[in-house]
């Protein structure tokens, strides 16, 4: 009993209080940086309604957005000014929400806003996910525009991708949605939203590419059409229709994902037997267009309104015909072909980037890149006429291995001592990797570069033959600058612009041209590319005036080409097949070569004949008639030190340390031409004052 009343004794004991802990000051900041946000985010949503009631207020009315138009009309004219084609808008017939198939609403919600009933313009959870999804993958963050936000921007705001015109957006969207019920967002969306081809709104895309209004679009058309919207061109179905059926698959999988469309209906649907629209108004010079219209943002940088325009270009529409009908005649079977061909000042006059431009709208003239064989040994030689070969000098077309690697020549033949200008004729590749090795295959890739190549460029012995991949137009435009003789040239295809009321809005100015190699060097060249024309590999391109030119044909003839010029104008042609397997038979002295001269004929009819300018003036310091002239006495003869200064003249007949006596050459060396003597080890011999002070670009100074 005793222990129970001390138990109780004690449980009936008051409690002390407990000393509280002073809060930390990490407790105390987490709280005043929450209230802080919060006071932020406050004024945050302020500013942001704010912003959105006053947006609000300034949209137009329905009607007026209704009336609106985007997109500009382009008159495209040749350089004769007659119209090559119109680009711009096409608008069908405005369709009422009612009017609308659902089908084509639940196509274009499932595809490019499932939330669209229920988000305020923008969508919070899309933009979290895509911000995640970033984070997660090292990625840049995903689109995530709402339909609201894409018609805000068609409307409102131009395409590019700054901060500043994602928040406008995204106030504008918000804006419309306070302003107009869903129905209606939805229907302006649907009636302004671009689907390519230049047209603008369901009715115009559904004339364009199934014949017929958009009220009677099928489940097929619809997802066709809805999945336009992400890339207009790329998935065009007149363009590429593989890539517009899968296109319309994933939007038959996202119907079915919300719940638009059953998955029996999805599986019965085969969007490959939709019959489309036979585009008629498509032909080559869309290849020139596609290349030269995408320009004018660079030209028109500031041009932020829609007036229509012309672009006045360099196109001849008859060399142009002429163009396509020597690529589509020539080209082998189940090859295709891409010509480029511009005037002396860079003026593009023809482009051809298919055998059918309806068929494939992948510009091969100056989007593909392919392996031009042979025709890079023009830089290999310019590389080697710079320091020092001429046409007439001797070289050996015997078996070479350079660094393990041992080219062969085609037939396996070999001709043994030959000048320059017959190993260039014929195309003997021994002498070119010769040549490569000698004068450094780095400088043949900086000559190729100095020459306008744009491509990666390798520098590994196989280089000389072509390994490296280069486009038409570069190529083309390295050889317009041999025919300049040594000049730089640009492309270029518009010659000005204008606006409606005839005000000039650009004008073309030439670029500045540089000198990219010496005369003597051009002239060379020229003199070696004529020669392949005349009596070498690229005979079937003679057209009965001069021209100089070049073949190139790549392993198991995947790729054939011919550049050349003659009478001012530069053709470039490439023959091959897209997936870069063998055409038999195919070589640049063949189909290309022969392309080439049909093209020609026609191009230099009104042309006056120009021979050309293959007289190789050299430089005085490069003239060796003879060894006394070389040399010069041996009293005159001085030494220089590594900085070009001269030293104390040697002792007259005492051969220089580390070199030959003066006045003595080295002997040929495999068949080459002589070498001067080589230099003494604190520098070269000069003949005389004169060749010292031509040397070192002055007067020699004072001891």
């Amino acid at each position: 009993m005793a222990t129970r009343r001390g138990s109780r004794s004690r449980q009936q004991q008051p409690r002390r209080p407990v000393a509280q802990k002073p809060r930390s000051w990490l407790w105390r900041w987490s709280g005043r940086l929450l209230a802080w946000g919060g006071a932020l985010v406050l004024l945050l949503a302020i500013a942001l309604g704010t912003a959105v009631y006053f947006a609000a207020q300034n949209i137009p009315s329905y009607g007026a957005l209704m009336s609106s138009q985007q997109g500009q009309t382009i008159v495209v004219r040749a350089r004769d000014g007659t119209e090559l084609v119109s680009l711009g808008p096409s608008y069908g017939e405005w369709l009422d929400a009612g009017e609308i198939p659902q089908i084509m609403k639940d196509a274009m919600i499932a595809v490019e806003d499932r939330r669209f009933w229920r988000h305020p313009g923008i969508d919070p959870p899309g933009l979290l996910r895509a911000v995640y999804v970033a984070l997660r993958e090292d990625d840049r963050i995903a689109a995530t525009s709402t339909i609201t936000q894409q018609l805000a921007r068609n409307i409102f705001l131009n395409s590019n991708r700054s901060f500043d015109r994602k928040l406008r957006e995204a106030v504008l969207a918000m804006a419309l949605e306070w302003r107009f019920s869903k129905e209606q967002i939805l229907e302006l969306y649907l009636n302004k939203v671009y689907f390519g081809g230049g047209a603008y709104g369901i009715d115009s895309a559904s004339r364009r590419f199934f014949s017929h209004s958009a009220r009677t679009l099928s489940t097929e058309e619809a997802a066709i059409i809805a999945g336009l919207v992400k890339a207009p061109s790329r998935y065009s179905p007149t363009a590429d229709a593989e890539a517009a059926v899968g296109r319309g698959n994933v939007v038959l999988a996202q119907m079915v994902r919300y719940g638009a469309i059953g998955p029996g209906e999805a599986r019965a649907i085969d969007l490959s037997a939709v019959r489309l629209k036979k585009d008629e108004g498509q032909n080559s010079v869309r290849y020139f267009t596609d290349w030269a219209l995408p320009q004018l943002d660079l030209l028109l940088p500031h041009s932020d309104n829609f007036e229509p325009i012309e672009v006045w270009t360099t196109l001849d529409p008859a060399l142009q015909r002429s163009a396509t009908s020597s690529v589509r005649g020539h080209a082998p079977g189940g090859a295709q072909g891409a010509l480029v061909s511009m005037d002396r000042d860079g003026a593009v006059l023809a482009m051809v980037g298919g055998r059918d431009y309806v068929d494939s709208n992948f510009n091969r003239a100056v989007s593909a890149v392919r392996q031009p064989g042979s025709a890079w040994k023009l830089f290999v030689y310019l590389a080697a006429l710079e320091a020092g070969y001429t046409p007439d000098d001797r070289v050996v077309d015997a078996p070479v291995t350079i660094d393990g690697w041992s080219p062969r020549n085609s037939g396996g033949t070999y001709a043994g001592e030959i000048d320059v200008r017959a190993a260039f004729a014929y195309s003997k590749n021994t002498v070119a990797a010769q040549l490569g090795n000698e004068v450094g295959f780095a400088n043949v890739a900086s000559m190729a570069r100095r020459f306008g190549i744009t491509t990666p460029i390798a520098t590994n012995p196989a280089m000389v033959l072509g390994s490296s991949e280069v486009r038409v137009i570069d190529l083309t435009r390295a050889f317009a600058a041999v025919a300049a003789r040594g000049v730089s040239v640009e492309p270029y295809a518009i010659v000005r612009v204008t606006n409606a009321s005839g005000e000039v809005l650009y004008r073309h100015q030439r670029a500045r041209s540089y000198q990219l190699v010496p005369d003597y060097v051009a002239a060379g060249i020229t003199d070696l590319l004529q020669t392949a024309v005349a009596t070498g590999t690229g005979r079937a391109a003679q057209i009965g005036r001069p021209v100089a030119g070049k073949t190139g044909t790549t392993s198991s003839n995947k790729d054939g080409w011919f550049v050349g010029f003659s009478s001012g104008i530069t053709t470039g042609v490439w023959m091959g097949r897209d997936d870069a397997r063998a055409v038999p038979g195919l070589q640049g002295g063949t189909a290309p070569a022969r392309a080439f001269a049909a093209f020609m004929r026609d191009a230099v009819r009104r042309r006056p004949v120009e021979e050309f300018d293959t007289d190789l003036q050299l430089p005085q310091w490069q003239l060796e008639p003879d060894d006394e002239y070389l040399f010069g006495d041996p009293d005159d003869y001085y030494y220089v030190d590594e900085n070009g200064y001269p030293l104390e003249p040697a002792r007259p007949g005492a051969p220089a340390e580390g070199g030959p006596p003066p006045g003595e050459a080295l002997p040929p060396a495999d068949g080459r031409r002589p070498l001067p003597p080589t230099a003494p080890a604190n520098g070269p011999p000069a003949a005389s004052d004169d060749f010292l002070e031509q040397a070192i670009g002055g007067a020699i100074p004072p001891d």
